[in-house]
């Protein structure tokens, strides 16, 4: 962040409407005059993106769904974090998957034409040097760096381009009736085009875009496994950095695994899980303030979302002295046994609820092994009880892809009462939970959490793990760790 001396600004146009702050100093008129002269222009080389066919053949696909009808898509704008700063903008997920762009305010349009749809994309294009803008604004160049022409622009995402200023105006000429509008991203687009008609016409362009991204293509494949890849090595990171005979802060293994995200790719794909001891019990435990114990285990949930923003989804649990206890390894094995039962269920033309029920099963008689089932596995296991899930709670998997729960509008008929299908991809990650203060199991057992979780990869030929690299079973994990260990911290590099 800059910081100026505060002053009062000295016009109305300084109100921060104009991207300016209340604490910018104010600009003598000779100022001004200087700053407008003597800047060198500046030519971006461009070319097309290697992945630009594959957007254009997702918005044939989304436009063939919808014929005749006119389609706005936002991507949405920044987020306010605190006053006059925001939130590292990250694009709406369906946008990016559409047109590549990363940028915030952008809105893609597509157009019916008689044969077909246009594609336009409105942007914000270079800060113009015809006002004060490029050296003023906040979303000026001398502020935020240089932003793509609009010519440049689409060279490199092979799609047409128009000023954002123009959108109003495209937006005020949609034709009532025969739009429908990706809601909820952008507030200004929401105003700007009244529904028209039951909401369900919107709901079904974001069930259709949804359903597209069931199916991966070869390329959103490379993806995926580019962010595991990245994955496995930030693993790597944290248990080279974990100590087995003393305490480390949660967040600093949390913030280990958060370095080699922003190296390797754009970002965490989700806030990190970094659970010890008890914290493992809670299923969604974000704040990592606790400090990790000898003999106690290290659940971490996380993922490294690549730079073109698909996402690993991966969770491994770790005996932070590198020796499972007895009861630790039973547990564990347990909840091994359940996940490769589910990850070989992966097969197309199964039942996506199959999947969960196959791994729920094996961790009912594991509860029966381990004396906490009130009745028998097959009355448990009965929808109508279910008494198993209070030591479990979750679904066991879930889509994974362009968001880490890829897919969450896709109608239920195609999702979670639907069958799998070549090219999808979704977790396998079953778990089991004691919670401190349940008193329905021994004393032993409270407290202990584990999770285990890999990338599945639908094919013919069955499934395949896209996060094998990271070891599973408890002997593996104790040698895997052991290596790394030995191996020592490193830096990305």
């Amino acid at each position: 962040m800059t910081e100026g001396q505060q002053q009062i600004p000295q016009d109305p146009q300084q109100s921060g409407s104009d991207g300016t702050e209340s604490h910018d100093p104010a600009f003598p008129e000779r100022f001004l005059a200087f700053m407008r002269d003597g800047w060198r222009d500046t030519e971006l080389p461009t070319s097309p993106r290697p992945e630009v066919p594959h957007y254009a053949k997702r918005r044939a696909a989304l436009a063939a769904a919808f014929p005749g009808e006119t389609l706005v898509i936002p991507t949405g704008p920044e987020k306010t974090r605190a006053n006059d700063t925001a939130y590292p903008f990250r694009p709406g997920s369906d946008f990016a998957y559409l047109t590549g762009d990363y940028e915030p305010d952008s809105v893609l349009i597509l157009r019916p034409n008689g044969s077909g749809h246009d594609a336009v994309l409105y942007l914000r294009p270079r800060s113009s040097r015809d006002n004060d803008e490029f050296f003023r604004s906040r979303h000026g160049e001398l502020w935020v760096g240089r932003r793509p022409t609009l010519r440049e622009r689409a060279a490199e995402l092979g799609v047409e381009t128009a000023d954002l200023t123009g959108l109003d105006r495209a937006l005020a000429d949609c034709a009532p009736g025969r739009t429908r509008v990706l809601r909820g991203l952008d507030p200004a687009v929401d105003t700007a085009v009244r529904p028209y008609g039951p909401a369900e016409r919107d709901r079904e362009l974001a069930a259709t875009i949804s359903e597209l991204k069931l199916v991966k293509d070869e390329w959103e494949i490379a993806q995926l496994q580019e962010a595991v890849d990245a994955t496995v090595r930030g693993f790597e990171d944290v248990a080279r950095a974990l100590p087995a005979d003393r305490g480390v802060s949660e967040r600093l293994l949390e913030g280990v695994f958060g370095l080699r995200a922003r190296h390797d790719g754009n970002d965490v794909g989700y806030g990190s899980i970094v659970g010890a001891g008890e914290h493992a019990t809670i299923l969604h435990w974000v704040h990592n303030h606790g400090t990790t114990r000898p003999g106690e285990l290290l659940l971490m949930d996380m993922g490294v979302e690549g730079h073109h923003l698909y996402t690993a989804d991966v969770t491994r649990v770790l005996p932070v002295d590198g020796r499972f206890s007895d009861l630790q390894r039973q547990v564990y094995d347990i909840v091994y046994a359940s996940q490769q039962a589910g990850i070989e269920a992966v097969r197309p033309g199964v039942a996506f609820k199959d999947v969960h029920l196959t791994s729920m099963r094996v961790l009912a008689e594991g509860l029966s092994d381990l004396g906490l089932l009130p009745v028998s596995v097959d009355e448990a296991m009965d929808p109508a009880s279910s008494v198993y899930r209070r030591w479990t709670l979750h679904g066991t998997s879930h889509m994974l892809g362009i968001d880490v729960h890829d897919c969450a509008n896709a109608r239920t008929e195609h999702y979670r009462d639907g069958t799998l299908g070549e090219g999808y991809v979704l977790t396998v990650e079953p778990g089991l939970y004691f919670q401190p203060e349940d008193e329905l199991v021994p004393e032993e057992l409270r407290g202990i959490g584990i999770r285990i979780e890999d990338d599945i990869l639908v094919t013919a030929d069955g499934p395949v793990n896209l996060s094998a690299a990271l070891p599973r079973r408890s002997d593996e994990v104790e040698t895997w760790l052991a290596e790394q260990r030995a191996a020592g911290p490193r830096l990305p590099g």
